[in-house]
C-alpha cells in the first residue's frame, strides 16, 4: 500500500501562510465595515459661508476654531464696528462667545494638607444667531473636565502636563462647536 508522504512545513511556508491568513482577515474586516456603513468622520460641510464672531484672536480656542472654520471654507468676519456710520459686512451666522474660562480646583489632599489631585475645567458658553438676529443655537454651555495628579517635587512637569490637558480640552471643545454648527438648518 502506498501511503501519502506528509509534506514538511518549512518556516518559509508557515510565514507565507500566516501572511495570507492575515491579509484575508484584514480584507474581510474591511469589506464588513464598509458594508455596514462605517466610515471615518471627515470634514463636515457647514450650511453657511460667512460667520461673524467676537472670539479673541489671542485666545487659543479662538485661533483653533477660526482655523477649523477656514478649513471648511467659511470666512470669519471681525465683530461689528461700534460706529453706526460704518455698516458691517453682512454675515450668514453670528457666533457670540459669552464665556471662555479656565478653572483649576483642588479635589484631593494628603493628611498633611499637601495637594495630591487637581481637576482642570474649561467652561465655554456661546450662542449662534442668524445674520438677521434669529436664534439658531440657544445659549449653550460646554464643560470639559480632566483630573491631574499633583506632586510638588515635579512642578515643572506637572505644569507642562496641565497645559497639554487644557490643549486637549480646547480641541475637543472646538470639535463639539463645529458639530453643532454643522447641524444648523433653515438660515
Amino acid at each position: 500500500m502506498n501511503r501519502p508522504v506528509p509534506l514538511s512545513v518549512t518556516p518559509e511556508r508557515s510565514g507565507a501562510r500566516r501572511a495570507w491568513l492575515r491579509a484575508t482577515f484584514v480584507g474581510g474586516l474591511t469589506l464588513g465595515l464598509g458594508a455596514c456603513g462605517f466610515r471615518l468622520r471627515g470634514a463636515q460641510p457647514l450650511p453657511f459661508t460667512t460667520l461673524r464672531t467676537n472670539l479673541s484672536e489671542r485666545s487659543e480656542f479662538g485661533r483653533e476654531l477660526r482655523a477649523q472654520l477656514a478649513a471648511n471654507g467659511v470666512r470669519v468676519l471681525a465683530p461689528a464696528p461700534v460706529r453706526p456710520e460704518e455698516p458691517p459686512e453682512p454675515a450668514d451666522v453670528v457666533l457670540d462667545m459669552l464665556v471662555e474660562q479656565r478653572e483649576r480646583a483642588v479635589v484631593g489632599m494628603t493628611a498633611t494638607g499637601q495637594v495630591r489631585e487637581l481637576q482642570l475645567r474649561l467652561r465655554l458658553r456661546f450662542r449662534v444667531r442668524s445674520g438677521r438676529g434669529r436664534d439658531l443655537i440657544p445659549e449653550t454651555e460646554l464643560l470639559q473636565e480632566r483630573d491631574l495628579s499633583y506632586d510638588e517635587a515635579l512642578v515643572l512637569g506637572k505644569q507642562a502636563e496641565e497645559e497639554l490637558l487644557y490643549r486637549d480640552m480646547q480641541l475637543d471643545s472646538v470639535r463639539q462647536v463645529m458639530r453643532r454648527l454643522a447641524t444648523i438648518k433653515g438660515l
